[in-house]
């Protein structure tokens, strides 16, 4: 409920900015504002789509396997207009896991249409990384987080600080350069 709180605030606030940012500067305004339902949406991770209902989504990793793969939602939202229509969309990240010691997080977008929400295709991170935060600017999307150094072991805690941007191209996820 607190993240739901949160959201709802940081999405008014950004109806109140002008359409050239998408970070919050004006005080919250008395608006309603209709946000993808983000945590119940299908995405693409890795080849093989994914319906989260509630945030969670988990499949046997072969068939009558005890094993499963689980997708989970994160957080680390950043909400925007990702594709220039005048309709907020949120970005955030999600974790699969299947019974090893890996959590994988990836990043993901919900693309508000007018027939509801449009998951997109998930782009990977990284393996046990320490995700910062997560902001979204004129249709970029800045994630940023904490990673092993190269030849570092998994049981190093991540030190070095990473970011990297994404957009929207032709209702695609992609990655891009410093915008």
């Amino acid at each position: 409920m607190k993240n739901f709180l949160s959201i709802l605030s940081l999405s008014v606030m950004l109806l109140a900015c002008s359409t050239s940012t998408q970070s919050p500067t004006s005080s919250p305004q008395s608006s309603t504002v209709n946000l993808p339902d983000h945590k119940n949406a299908t995405y693409l991770i890795e080849g093989s789509f994914v319906t989260l209902t509630n945030g969670f989504f988990e499949v046997e990793s072969a068939p009558g396997s005890a094993t499963k793969i689980t997708t989970r939602y994160f957080g680390n939202e950043a909400i925007g207009d990702l594709n220039n229509d005048g309709k907020v969309d949120i970005a955030f990240l999600l974790t699969q896991s299947s019974g090893g010691s890996g959590t994988f997080f990836y990043v993901v977008a919900a693309i508000q249409t007018s027939n509801g929400v449009e998951g997109t295709n998930a782009i990977f991170l990284g393996d046990r990384i320490a995700p910062q935060g997560t902001s979204m600017e004129n249709g970029i999307i800045t994630v940023n987080y904490a990673d092993r150094n190269p030849g570092e072991p998994f049981t190093t805690q991540p030190s070095l600080g990473v970011s990297k941007y994404f957009k929207i191209e032709n209702n695609i996820l992609t990655k891009t350069q410093n915008p």
